[in-house]
């Protein structure tokens, strides 16, 4: 026989609970803060996701002309450009891009 007995539920968090802030106040700034990351990421996310088309339209008009489908020198340009605006962490979000981008063999 199984028991029917009600599941127990966890006290609802308040909002610095949620946040790790110590007063209300800070968690407000917080929760606002996160709905801007969030709404950023929203739009990184469409902006990857164009670019990845574009670099396949890219791909398709050099295969078809006889040409390879990677241009190691246009991504060494990307990478240099990457780091130069974003130090070393730049680099391997460029490499990230790169791979997204480059379809599948």
């Amino acid at each position: 026989m199984t028991s029917t007995a009600p599941a127990k539920t966890a006290p609802a968090k308040t909002t610095a609970e949620k946040t790790g802030a110590h007063t209300e106040e800070a968690a407000a700034l917080i929760d606002d803060a996160r709905a801007r990351i969030d709404t950023l990421d929203d739009r990184i996310i469409g902006l990857v996701q164009e670019r990845m088309a574009v670099s396949a339209v890219i791909q398709e008009a050099r295969i078809t002309s006889g040409g390879r489908r990677i241009n190691l020198s246009r991504e060494m340009e990307i990478l240099a450009s990457y780091r130069d605006a974003l130090g070393r962490p730049g680099t391997s979000l460029a490499m990230t891009l790169l791979e997204l981008c480059r379809g599948r063999a």
